[in-house]
């Protein structure tokens, strides 16, 4: 094997894996690397939500912390990419008036969007608790089942909604485990984005996130209570540090069709680039990334950067 190519592997090992999946005292984690290489997916639309497929390289603008990387390696636009879903419905109280929407969109993925040769997915509720309902599968009938058994307040006698622990326990759980860059991984969120009962925080969520190279696309629940809430700010925030997008749940149901063709589109239709640092230093701390094509009527969505290794 050449030596960029091991040099690869391991900024892939190493980079991609979060650090609650690496486990000092197993014997075969012994090996000590540098790493100074980011492996970045996103994806670009147009002004009529439809996917971008021929951006060239000299078109892109990327700034991490504000400074031009030292050397784009590698980039490459990928086609018709597998999606891995984790579908989290919100079965907390304050959701009780919106279970029927977010069950009725859910399943509408799952039947029409989600292809059994190649996609997975898994269903989970939460509320003050979360549940796996059904475990990764690409079987259309097993995840409706799972859908129909969404019920509110069924995970929990204890009141309180806990999106912030839900969200990492998925990442550490369910993507931490399978390959983060041969797809599009994402988690489809139904909530109102009102949090209240967790124990992990907004940045460690979004962390869990980054790591794993999962993006957030919520179907925002509201009603006239809403106004005010710091629930659709929160879910704004998911969605956008994570590269995903936030829709209304209440939309109708061409609207619908619309947004979950667009998430399709997002995920099936990337750009892959590896880019070195110009300054890295090991020390854990998270780097902003800004990427633009400045010349061309686009959208680039991206997560909001990285975290450099700690070592």
């Amino acid at each position: 094997m050449r030596i960029s190519s091991l040099r690869r592997s391991l900024f892939f090992l190493l980079l991609t894996t979060p650090p609650f999946l690496a486990h000092p005292q197993d014997p075969n984690f012994t090996l000590t690397v540098p790493v100074d290489e980011v492996d970045l997916t996103f994806h670009a639309t147009d002004t009529q939500n439809l996917a971008v497929n021929d951006l060239k390289l000299n078109e892109l603008t990327l700034r991490d912390n504000g400074i031009p990387p030292g050397k784009v390696l590698s980039f490459q636009s990928l086609q018709n990419l597998p999606i891995r879903a984790g579908i989290l419905v919100d079965t907390s109280t304050s959701m009780g008036p919106h279970l029927a929407t977010s069950r009725s969109i859910a399943l509408q993925y799952a039947q029409s969007v989600l292809r059994q040769q190649t996609d997975q997915a898994f269903v989970m509720d939460f509320g003050h608790l979360t549940r796996l309902l059904q475990p990764w599968t690409n079987d259309k009938a097993a995840l409706a089942r799972a859908i129909g058994w969404l019920s509110t307040g069924s995970e929990s006698r204890v009141a309180g909604t806990s999106i912030y622990d839900t969200i990492y326990r998925t990442c550490r759980t369910q993507f931490g485990s399978i390959n983060h860059a041969a797809g599009g991984n994402f988690i489809l969120l139904f909530s109102d984005g009102e949090d209240n009962a967790s124990f992990i925080g907004f940045s460690q969520a979004v962390d869990a996130c980054q790591h794993t190279n999962t993006a957030i696309y919520a179907f925002r629940s509201e009603d006239s209570t809403t106004f005010g809430s710091p629930g659709p700010p929160t879910l704004t925030q998911l969605a956008q540090q994570t590269g995903g997008r936030v829709f209304a749940a209440n939309g109708s149901a061409a609207d619908i069709h619309d947004d979950l063709q667009l998430i399709e589109g997002d995920l099936r239709s990337q750009y892959h680039l590896i880019f070195k640092p110009a300054h890295l230093t090991h020390d854990g701390a998270f780097h902003h990334l800004t990427l633009e094509a400045p010349n061309r009527f686009l959208t680039i969505t991206v997560r909001s950067g990285y975290y450099a290794p700690a070592h």
